[in-house]
């Protein structure tokens, strides 16, 4: 089993990751603003479940395929990028109603939890970091590897998780507010799919 040494420093590590803005936050922070709370949430738990497929992925060394190959990496990552900037431009160009409210920001919280799991998931940044990441803090002589990489993977998910929560809870509040103003309600939909282009132009752009 992993050692108290290395287990307290990779969460230490683990905290700063979690708490840097990133996709994940940016992605739970415009479903939260635009949906409210229980949708950004759902968000976060999905990016979560994603996160741990990549962990599997990791353990079952899948992971090392996909970056051992140029053309199946570029294949992930500009599915990946094009799902995002589709959900960018559906939200960006959808019709509000006479109260100026779109019809993404009644999104359930199920579809919300689907398509964070499969952006996630076609995300091929996270795998190489599920692969570069989780082995520095392995250590054969402490036991199975595949057991320590499970453990790994699995506080990453968790802290993940609780770190979306959070910021869906803080957002999901600040949506109430915004919600009263008819212009703000009427730019929402075009601020989120600004941010989900924004985000498949990052992901497009990026190199192994």
């Amino acid at each position: 089993m992993i050692d108290q040494a290395t287990l307290v420093t990779y969460l230490i590590v683990l905290t700063g990751f979690v708490l840097i803005p990133g996709p994940a936050l940016l992605l739970t922070l415009a479903r939260a603003t635009a949906s409210g709370t229980r949708v950004g949430m759902a968000t976060g738990l999905g990016i979560a479940a994603g996160d741990l497929v990549h962990t599997a992925m990791a353990v079952l060394g899948l992971s090392a395929i996909l970056m051992t190959s140029a053309l199946l990496f570029s294949l992930v990552k500009y599915a990946g990028a094009a799902y995002l900037i589709y959900l960018g431009i559906r939200a960006f160009f959808e019709k509000t109603d006479a109260e100026g409210v779109a019809p993404s920001s009644r999104m359930s919280a199920g579809s919300a939890f689907r398509q964070a799991i499969l952006a996630e998931m076609l995300n091929p940044k996270s795998a190489l970091f599920f692969l570069a990441f989780l082995p520095q803090f392995v250590q054969p002589q402490n036991g199975a590897v595949a057991l320590q990489l499970t453990v790994l993977g699995v506080l990453f998910v968790v802290m993940g998780a609780l770190s979306t929560s959070l910021v869906a809870l803080c957002a999901g509040r600040l949506s109430h507010l915004l919600r009263r103003s008819a212009a703000i309600r009427r730019w929402q939909g075009r601020v989120v799919g600004a941010i989900y282009c924004a985000l498949g132009a990052r992901l497009a752009l990026q190199e192994r």
